[in-house]
């Protein structure tokens, strides 16, 4: 009696996390910040544009897909950096309108909105470092 042959079950490819959704939000983030330390667009939320939202949306609608994976961990940095930036900002705006009737104020502002932008893409090169070597964002 010969046996029949069963077919091999097919079996899903790895889920691959997606590694291009991350490389695009950190390249629209870059672009955003560097359009906001441009002149005459320099202001203290480099994120807070039309190009760093589009890139926090597609961050969000791709973070299901990275669960799990060493890109899940860019993406929450990169949602954090738009989200924290954009507290930063708040807070540089509220100091300068608070501080800006003294002299000692001005200056204070003015460095709060330096640094902002800073900061912003200081954290943009961190985690694109990391990405480009596969690496996971450190907690």
């Amino acid at each position: 009696m010969v046996d029949p042959v069963e077919a091999p079950v097919p079996v899903p490819p790895a889920v691959q996390p997606p590694v291009s959704a991350a490389l695009i939000v950190y390249a629209l983030y870059a672009l955003a910040a560097a359009v906001a330390v441009i002149p005459p667009g320099f202001h203290s939320a480099p994120l807070w544009s039309v190009v760093g939202a589009i890139g926090l949306v597609i961050a969000y609608v791709k973070l299901g897909e990275a669960r799990g994976s060493w890109v899940e961990t860019h993406l929450r940095y990169l949602i954090r950096t738009f989200w924290w930036g954009l507290v930063i900002a708040v807070i540089c705006w509220l100091v300068g309108w608070v501080f800006a009737v003294t002299i000692i104020g001005i200056p204070v502002a003015i460095a709060l909105w330096i640094a902002a932008p800073v900061w912003t893409i200081y954290r943009i090169i961190r985690g694109y470092l990391w990405f480009k070597e596969s690496k996971p964002v450190p907690a």
